[in-house]
């Protein structure tokens, strides 16, 4: 048995040495007093884990934490003003930089092989998602009349499941103009659906050797100039594989080079799914497993969505919701990485919701995640009841 709480344990997980060195980087200590930088972390992770709706319920949920709060690294309960203020005043680029640096470290523990692809390429998925907002309280989010919105570009890395690059713009924003400030590795392949079939960005991707595949719009206008042999028996749900050439007069400007265009029967939603890539010498079936796992940065925005809290959030400016939303991926981060490390299993819905529930309990973290239920005792003999019969 442990004398800390089940959160102080996965909060000394985290390399508060690197945090320091952000927070002296950035100042964001500068004029604090008392509830410094590491304290807001924690009050933020804190709200994240317990899923609380309000400053209040982080400020009562922490005060009665009391007398566990020194394994925490801070030093009392702060208020729910000072939650609040700190929200709208800390530079929320803190929070993103600690991101990106728990990723270096924290992130590797985390990734894991789902699907074997005979390629050498680093895989990256790529895709946005909405988060509505109420116009008439969140004044500064644009998005339609009457709704306000921010869009979340995301690169999820296939390894580990896990952003690899985030950009947080408006909700107005389009998919494709929010990807041009993604960096991307040479050699790399990108896998996106059509809102990302913009042949400048494409070209963009081509000339720094970046292999991309997406599924391209209905009325894209080309010429076939080869068709290529198609797959044997094994991959009958490719239906064509040939190399193509723009004809639409923007497009072939933006785009001049020839690209690879493959059609595959999607059998699930009984549809045909049309596909381009710049790369030439992978297998028409490799190319459609590729965009099979697009489905991967999906399942994400569900995670991050239904088992953290960034549907509704409890401040209203724009700095309050960038903190919480990179605290809520820090914390996803956090929770991939403790489940790699058990033996057990998990469901990451089922390890938030045990993690929820037992957050001031003092047990020892590992042998909770290798072994979370354990066998009850058998009854002593003396407590047996005899055979009637």
């Amino acid at each position: 048995m442990t004398n800390i709480t089940l959160f102080s344990q996965i909060i000394k997980k985290l390399d508060r040495s690197s945090f320091n060195k952000l927070v002296k980087d950035k100042q964001t200590d500068k004029h604090c007093k008392g509830f410094n930088s590491w304290t807001h972390l924690v009050s933020m992770l804190f709200c994240q884990f317990a899923k609380s709706q309000s400053v209040r319920d982080i400020s009562n949920g922490l005060r009665s934490a009391t007398g566990n709060l020194n394994h925490l690294g801070i030093q009392k309960a702060p208020s729910k003003s000072t939650v609040s203020y700190q929200n709208q005043r800390r530079d929320w680029e803190l929070f993103r930089d600690y991101y990106y640096k728990l990723l270096e470290t924290l992130g590797q523990q985390a990734y894991q092989k789902r699907v074997k692809f005979r390629i050498k390429s680093k895989i990256f998925l790529l895709d946005s998602t909405t988060i509505s907002l109420c116009l008439s309280l969140f004044d500064w989010a644009k998005y339609k009349t009457t709704k306000g919105a921010v869009k979340m570009h995301t690169l999820l890395d296939y390894d580990g499941h896990l952003p690899a690059y985030v950009n947080i713009t408006n909700g107005k924003t389009a998919d494709n103009k929010g990807a041009y400030d993604i960096p991307l590795l040479k050699n790399s392949v990108v896998v996106a659906d059509r809102f990302y079939n913009d042949f400048f960005l494409l070209n963009v991707w081509d000339s720094n050797k970046v292999f991309f595949v997406i599924r391209h719009k209905e009325d894209l206008q080309f010429k076939s100039i080869k068709e290529n042999e198609l797959p044997d028996n094994r991959h009958q749900h490719v239906l064509k594989d040939e190399v193509i050439e723009l004809t639409g007069i923007r497009s072939k400007k933006k785009y001049p080079k020839r690209l690879r265009r493959i059609a595959i029967w999607d059998d699930e939603n009984k549809q045909e799914i049309e596909l381009i890539t710049n790369q030439m010498t992978w297998t028409a079936n490799t190319i459609s497993q590729l965009y099979k796992a697009r489905w991967q940065v999906e399942i994400f925005f569900r995670e991050i969505k239904q088992l953290l809290h960034i549907k509704s959030f409890i401040g209203t400016s724009e700095n309050a919701v960038m903190i919480q939303i990179w605290t809520a991926l820090i914390t996803i981060l956090i929770l991939k990485g403790l489940r790699a490390m058990g033996k057990y299993p998990w469901y990451l819905s089922n390890l938030v919701a045990f993690v929820r529930l037992n957050l001031f309990v003092k047990i020892d973290l590992q042998k909770w995640l290798d072994k979370p239920f354990v066998d009850p005792k058998p009854p002593p003999e003396s407590l047996k009841q005899g055979v009637l019969f």
